[in-house]
């Protein structure tokens, strides 16, 4: 019955003061140092998860390194560990492994970790990709953005998800602007959109640029600092932030009340679950990635379903479909662990429908 395995990894240090609370104590870099020396790590069993078709249980199994030190250590370094606590997840007995939040990005982006376990392996990164848009066009829509014809700019346009959300966008949406790190990659995707599609996309390596005049802002990138600064968005902006760790300053809370903030990706998973260990949401939500491999093994597909950095539109219907089926839901709007209450949502419309330059379109 235990069919799948989920791993997570401490984000930050403060996920380890969580767990270990004597470590606050050692000086920071000695904490990251210990645990970089650290055995994969049992977190909790997971139970209760039941669609009208089948019912399944899985595992939370951690990798020990923060977000830091797997974009700041040697990649071969890091692989090894995500590898290792792979293994631990195959000596459990599952049948299916889900990458979390930076273990899908380092490398390859899972392909490498496939390819040394025995069990298929999936990042999640299909199913984020179907409800951060289905999530952006709802809020969107709420505080009265006709989202098809707005000013929308992806923040790590040319990264996995952002890629593919570009290339999703451009089929429905009139104006799309991209930023990345990298002007070759943003050039090359740019052409591949004009391709297929014949829209022609703004790009920028420098994201300041284009927040001023975005009406909807997509936030996918895998830095691990908050790179959107809060004074340059518009009254009336919904920014979507799926990045883990975030994108979006805190700031933006407390300085900008006229900005609507939501987390992508979060989903209500069927039956009377319980994940036995306390990840930041309430009971029964889940991140997309996380959800993309439950999917999997309540379909009794087992197989590597999302794996590397080229994700397709086919891919990303069909484990929306699957989801549809199995009665899986986005879960209501939070934004910095906290749920986005009706008030926010008519405050954030009231402020846009009466501020001149930022009209629904």
């Amino acid at each position: 019955m235990n069919e799948f395995a989920f791993m997570i990894h401490p984000l930050d240090l403060n996920d380890i003061y969580r767990k270990f609370p004597f470590a606050k104590a050692m000086p920071n870099r000695l904490v990251e140092k210990v645990m970089s020396f650290c055995p994969p790590l049992y977190v909790s069993h997971i139970t209760g998860v039941k669609s009208k078709y089948k019912e399944t249980q899985g595992y939370f199994v951690a990798c020990p390194l923060t977000a830091r030190q797997m974009l700041e250590l040697p990649e071969q370094f890091v692989l090894k560990k995500i590898i290792q606590t792979g293994k631990y997840a195959e000596k459990l007995g599952v049948k299916i492994l889900g990458l979390g939040a930076m273990t899908s990005v380092v490398g390859d982006a899972g392909i490498t970790v496939a390819k040394n376990l025995n069990i298929p392996v999936t990042t999640g990164n299909s199913y984020t990709v179907y409800t951060a848009l289905e999530g952006m066009k709802k809020a969107a829509e709420m505080v009265g953005i006709d989202w098809k014809r707005a000013e929308i700019a992806i923040i790590g346009a040319t990264g996995s998800i952002g890629s593919i959300c570009a290339r999703i966008l451009s089929k429905e949406c009139k104006y799309l602007s991209l930023a990345a790190r990298d002007h070759l990659k943003l050039e090359k995707l740019a052409a591949k959109i004009y391709y297929e599609d014949g829209l022609a996309v703004r790009t920028t390596t420098k994201i300041q640029n284009i927040l001023g005049e975005a009406d909807i802002v997509l936030a996918v990138s895998s830095a691990v600092t908050e790179i959107i600064d809060p004074r340059r968005l518009k009254p009336g902006t919904v920014v979507c932030d799926v990045a883990r760790p975030r994108s979006v300053s805190q700031a933006i809370a407390k300085e900008r009340d006229d900005v609507l903030v939501i987390e992508g990706g979060l989903i209500e998973i069927p039956g009377d679950v319980n994940f036995n260990f306390n990840f930041g949401y309430p009971p029964k939500l889940a991140l997309a990635c996380m959800a993309e491999t439950i999917l999997l093994a309540l379909e009794n597909l087992w197989e590597p379903y999302t794996l590397g950095r080229d994700l397709t539109v086919d891919q990303v219907k069909k484990i929306g479909k699957i989801a549809e089926k199995h009665g899986f839901k986005l879960a209501g709007f939070r934004s910095f662990e906290r749920p986005v209450d009706e008030e926010k949502i008519l405050r954030v419309r009231s402020i846009r429908m009466n501020t001149p330059n930022a009209q629904a379109i």
